[in-house]
């Protein structure tokens, strides 16, 4: 599938965004009409009503779903690299310096627009609901990207809410293909799965090498509810396919062989989801990157992921990185 490569290069590519973070109770998601644990595409406006609508102090960290999971792997040691577009403003230069400090290479182009954002607010169950406002992010064009050198990547991340933009997400997939790197896709929110129907199933089957999904994207990718059915389904599209349930742990799947990885728990209270999937991508794609066995690609996934759910935000702390490091090792 893909020979051990340390040192070749993981690429994301995907939204250059800011994550504001508010606890909230299940009520407010009414008044300001989140589907919960779905994602809305908002403007800038709407964002600022409805934080002027809280009383919480947001927390507000770098976000986006690959450049989540590019920051995991450069954590982990990876050869990291990120592709986006945001801001010339203050969050532009904020987002740019984490993930710098993070060990991973910026690739960004630069818009006179204001960098993107999400009001992500997180409810007692620690669910996360998300209001994206896209900015700059929503503005990089197929001519950057045709012009972004791929020759040392060996692996290309790729993140669902691209599916928004058909014309680029096509001539990224065309573009890694060209450079001889393998694909994967997280498909991010089963609202993003919804409203992407049409051109989805040519794209998985066309250029998809690792198919990643929770539970409610698999159910609207597939038509089943039924985890195991749909493990199945995901493996069928795919040579790598990935089945995340939550707290019960996830499916991997090569082939025809489906393995079930047993969650990670008992050293914490979960407080947040937010960066649950892309830090658990991250430890999977560094596993695969480096030629582990699948079960273990797995392991260091949920290691990640679990890790991550015990902070505000997706940047795990340093004590959390040491526990992942020492499953990495074991």
């Amino acid at each position: 599938m893909l020979a051990k490569n340390p040192k070749g290069v993981i690429a994301g590519i995907g939204s250059a965004l800011v994550d504001i973070l508010v606890y909230e109770e299940d009520d407010f998601l009414e008044k300001t009409g989140a589907a919960k644990g779905g994602m809305m595409l908002v403007d800038q406006p709407f964002i600022n009503k409805a934080l002027a609508l809280t009383s919480a102090k947001p927390v507000i960290v770098p976000g986006g779903s690959a450049c989540n999971t590019t920051v995991g792997i450069g954590k982990l040691g990876g050869n990291a690299r990120f592709i986006g577009k945001c801001g010339k403003d203050d969050m532009g230069v904020l987002f740019e310096e984490d993930l710098v400090q993070n060990r991973v290479r910026p690739n960004l182009f630069r818009s006179a627009s204001p960098t993107g954002r999400v009001l992500s607010i997180i409810t007692p169950d620690a669910q996360r609901s998300m209001f994206t406002f896209l900015g700059a992010s929503s503005e990089i064009t197929t001519d950057e990207v045709a012009g972004t050198d791929f020759s040392d990547v060996v692996l290309v991340h790729v993140e669902g809410y691209l599916l928004f933009n058909k014309e680029l997400i096509y001539s990224v997939l065309k573009n890694a293909k060209n450079a001889g790197a393998k694909v994967s896709l997280d498909l991010a929110s089963f609202t993003v799965v919804e409203e992407s129907m049409e051109i989805l199933d040519d794209i998985v089957d066309r250029f998809v090498d690792i198919l990643v999904a929770n539970e409610d994207e698999a159910r609207v990718f597939t038509g089943h509810k039924d985890e195991n059915k749909a493990i199945e389904s995901l493996s069928r599209r795919a040579g790598i396919a990935v089945l995340k349930v939550g707290e019960r742990g996830s499916y991997v799947a090569r082939q025809d062989k489906i393995l079930k990885i047993e969650p990670i728990t008992g050293q914490g209270p979960v407080v947040d989801t937010t960066g649950a999937g892309d830090l658990w991508a991250a430890g999977f794609l560094y596993g695969i990157v480096n030629g582990y066995p699948l079960d273990k690609c797995g392991t260091i996934g949920s290691a990640c992921g679990y890790e991550v759910c015990r902070v505000i935000g997706a940047n795990i702390p340093d004590e959390g990185w040491a526990r992942i490091k020492k499953t990495v090792e074991a």
